[in-house]
């Protein structure tokens, strides 16, 4: 028994070992930060820093890794977190969105702001300086409102008022 424990314990250690050769692709593309990407709703300074700080990592194409990421299986979770987070919303390519998908994106990003969603509990426990304050929260979702009235004054028919479906339908 001691040795078939002995075996299973170096067949594990091994697996250990190779997988630390296959390593996914990093997210580390050429743009760093919101500014280039969404030039049409140029952020202030404060919140440029709050989207550095608590989005860009798994919101751009440029990701900070911590140095578990190195370690697998962990660096595949993390790829597989980053990824997931770019095609919800990619500030690095917002700007090649649809009118439609950009109003979306910003009335997302206020509705998980305001429910406490993001950033993600998994991101701020090893990232505490992205925890969001109210302030910070508030400069977020002001900015975002103010890019959906930028959206909205270029394409009036971006906003649907909650049950203009079931009206026109009605009048049918």
């Amino acid at each position: 028994m001691k040795k078939i424990l002995k075996r299973i314990a170096l067949l594990l250690l091994a697996g250990l070992v190779v997988i630390q050769f296959i390593r996914p692709e990093k997210n580390q593309g050429s743009s760093v930060g919101s500014a280039n990407a969404l030039a049409s709703f140029t952020p202030s300074e404060d919140v440029l820093n709050i989207l550095k700080v608590s989005c860009n990592d798994c919101h751009s194409n440029y990701t900070n890794y911590p140095w578990y990421a190195e370690v697998q299986p962990v660096g595949w979770w993390l790829a597989d977190h980053v990824n997931e987070g770019k095609e919800h919303l990619n500030f690095d390519d917002f700007q090649s969105y649809s009118q439609e998908d950009q109003f979306e994106a910003m009335e997302e990003l206020i509705e998980t702001i305001r429910e406490g969603e993001m950033p993600l509990t998994s991101y701020t426990l090893t990232h505490h300086d992205a925890v969001l304050d109210e302030s910070q929260k508030k400069a977020l979702i002001t900015w975002a409102e103010g890019a959906m009235r930028q959206l909205l004054i270029s394409n009036p028919g971006l906003q649907k008022e909650e049950g203009d479906e079931g009206e026109k339908e009605d009048r049918d």
